[in-house]
């Protein structure tokens, strides 16, 4: 019986590796950063009273470059925001909900390069994010009426990363297959 030997890893292979894991590292820098910084707290709210932007880097990971760096850079992300602010104990939820965000614009976009697709994508994650948050909360709390005042900012906050998204990616789109596709 003769053995089968792996094929040599090609210089090639191996800095797409590099180049997709820094693409995916600088993802999961925007999404806290926007998460972080490009935010507001609503006193009186609660743990729903924070609006924030990082929904747009995570759908323009997602889109342009596939699920798994959507996925990552969303759940890691925002995730890294919760760990390092008050909002600690929504790290896992947030972990598991917004990569499946990320995940599944992503999906979507690898699968359908039109604006119609890229909206109906972030209609889903809008759907995942105010049902998982709504779970994490009820799960959090002890209550399955309370997460209810939580759903208008998840709905404000998904509509408006969708809107800037899809007012910018058709130019992030060209600018990005240019750049990856050049000799």
């Amino acid at each position: 019986m003769i053995a089968k030997t792996a094929k040599p890893k090609t210089a090639q292979s191996s800095s797409a590796k590099v180049r997709d894991l820094c693409i995916t590292a600088v993802c999961i820098v925007l999404v806290y950063v926007f998460t972080a910084v490009v935010n507001v707290v609503f006193p009186g709210a609660g743990d729903g009273g924070l609006m924030h932007m990082g929904n747009i880097p995570l759908f323009i990971a997602a889109i342009l470059f596939g699920r798994k760096t959507g996925a990552i850079a969303g759940g890691v992300g925002m995730a890294l925001f919760d760990l390092l602010s008050p909002f600690a104990i929504w790290a896992p939820f947030t972990l598991v909900i917004v990569g499946a965000m990320g995940y599944v614009v992503g999906l979507i976009a690898e699968k359908h390069r039109a604006m119609g697709w890229y909206a109906f994508a972030m209609v889903l994650a809008l759907a995942i994010k105010v049902g998982g948050y709504y779970v994490a909360e009820g799960i959090i709390y002890g209550n399955w009426i309370a997460p209810v005042i939580s759903i208008p900012g998840n709905v404000i906050q998904v509509a408006i990363g969708a809107a800037v998204t899809l007012a910018v990616i058709k130019p992030l789109r060209f600018a990005v297959d240019k750049s990856l596709h050049r000799n």
